[in-house]
C-alpha cells in the first residue's frame, strides 16, 4: 500500500492558499496573485491525486473484508474488484510520486534560445533558419510570444545565428531538453547529383535571468558601437547602433544589430548576457556536484548529438529516448507537442529511478 506522512501538511497549504486568494486585497497585487494562483494549482495537482489515491486504498480495504464472505460469488465479486483496484493504486500512486519529484526552479522561466549553424558551411546555415521557425511556428500554437534578440543572417536566407527570447506559460519547462547538437541529412538545393548532405546546427536553451539575480557591474562590461551589416557585409544603417558588449572577468561576448537604436540593442544584448551568465554559473554548481548526481540528472553537453532530421526519409528520431517518427514536415511546421512530451516523459522517469534508488 502507498501511504505518505506529510499529506496533512500539503492540504493545510493548499487550504491555506485557497483562503488567501479569496481575500480583495490580494488582486491588488498582481505579481503577488499570479504566484499565489500558480502554487494553488501546483498544489491542487498534488491534493486531486492524493484524494484519488486514498479512495482507492479505502475501496481496497472494503474489497478485502469481502474475501471472507460465506457468499462465494461475492467472494468472486471481491477478488475480481481486488485485482482492478490493486492495479489502480499502483498506477495513482506511480502519478503522484511523480507529482511530488523535485520541481525544477526554472521550469517556470521565460527562455533565451540559441542556434547556431555547426558544420556544413550554407546548409547548416539554413537549417538553422529552419529549426528557428519550427520553435516559432511551435510557440505560436501554445500562445507564447517571441522576440529575435540578435541574428546574423547569411546571403542565401539562413542564420550563421540567431538568438531568440521565447515569453510565456512554462517555457523552459518544454523546451530545456532541446540543447544539443541537431543534425539534418537532405539533399541541398545547389547540389547537382541528388547527393544526401550532412550538417549540424547548436541549440543552447537558457532560462532569462532577472537583473537581480545575475547582477552585471558596469566596470565588468566593455561595450563597443559600430555601424550594423546585412548579409554580404553590406552597410544597412548609417549610424553606429550595433553593439558588442563583452564581459570582462569571463570574457563572453554578445552583439546585438537588430534595432535602429543603440540603447536598445544594448538592453537586448544585457538579456542574453544574463542567461548565459546564469547557465555558466548553474554549470560550475553541475560541476561540484557527485559523480552519481551527474549520472542521474544528465551531462546537459550541448556537443552531444540528440537528434537527427532526415529528409528523404521524411523522418526525425530522437537518440537519447529512441523516438522515431516519420512526419517530418509537420515537425518542421512547428508540431513537437509529441516530442516534447516524450522526451520530458523520459527525463521524468529518469528522475524517479534516482529518486527510488536514494531510497
Amino acid at each position: 500500500m502507498v501511504m505518505f506522512s506529510d499529506f496533512d501538511e500539503i492540504e493545510n497549504n493548499y487550504a491555506r492558499l485557497e483562503a488567501e486568494l479569496s481575500r480583495p486585497e490580494i488582486l491588488k497585487d498582481g505579481k503577488l496573485f499570479r504566484e499565489t494562483a500558480r502554487r494553488r494549482s501546483e498544489l491542487g495537482k498534488v491534493v486531486a491525486v492524493w484524494r484519488k489515491l486514498k479512495k482507492i486504498q479505502d475501496d481496497l480495504a472494503g474489497a478485502r473484508s469481502m474475501l471472507a464472505d460465506e457468499n462465494p460469488e461475492m467472494r468472486a465479486m471481491a477478488q475480481t474488484e481486488l485485482e482492478a483496484l490493486t492495479e489502480d493504486e499502483a498506477r495513482v500512486g506511480e502519478e503522484l510520486k511523480i507529482l511530488l519529484l523535485p520541481k525544477d526552479p526554472n521550469d517556470d522561466r521565460n527562455t533565451v534560445v540559441e542556434i547556431r549553424a555547426g558544420t556544413g558551411g550554407d546548409e547548416a546555415a539554413l537549417f538553422a533558419a529552419d529549426l528557428f521557425r519550427m520553435y516559432a511556428r511551435y510557440a505560436e500554437t501554445r500562445g507564447w510570444k517571441t522576440e529575435v534578440l540578435s541574428a546574423s543572417p547569411t546571403d542565401g536566407g539562413g542564420f550563421k545565428e540567431i538568438i531568440v527570447l521565447i515569453e510565456g506559460d512554462r517555457v523552459y519547462s518544454q523546451l530545456k531538453y532541446e540543447s544539443g547538437v541537431h543534425r539534418v541529412q537532405r539533399v541541398p538545393a545547389t547540389e547537382t547529383q541528388g547527393r544526401i548532405h550532412t550538417s549540424a546546427v547548436t541549440v543552447a536553451v537558457l532560462p532569462e535571468a532577472e537583473e537581480v539575480e545575475v547582477d552585471i557591474r558596469p566596470e565588468d562590461i566593455k561595450v563597443d558601437v559600430y555601424r550594423s551589416s546585412g548579409p554580404g557585409g553590406q552597410s544597412v544603417n548609417t549610424t553606429d547602433s550595433a553593439v558588442r558588449v563583452t564581459h570582462l572577468p569571463t570574457g563572453l561576448v554578445v552583439t546585438c544589430q537588430d534595432e535602429k537604436s543603440q540603447i536598445k540593442n544594448k538592453a537586448k544584448a544585457l538579456r542574453v548576457l544574463r542567461a548565459r551568465l546564469m547557465d555558466q554559473m548553474a554549470a560550475e554548481q553541475q560541476e561540484k556536484i557527485s559523480e552519481e548526481r551527474r549520472d542521474q540528472v544528465g551531462s546537459g553537453d550541448r556537443s552531444e548529438r540528440i537528434r537527427t532530421y532526415n529528409y528523404p526519409q521524411g523522418r526525425m528520431t530522437d537518440h537519447r529516448v529512441g523516438l522515431t517518427l516519420y512526419r517530418l514536415a509537420e515537425i518542421m511546421d512547428g508540431d513537437l507537442a509529441e516530442t516534447l512530451q516524450t522526451i520530458g516523459a523520459y527525463f521524468q522517469a529518469r528522475q524517479l529511478a534516482a529518486a527510488r534508488k536514494n531510497g
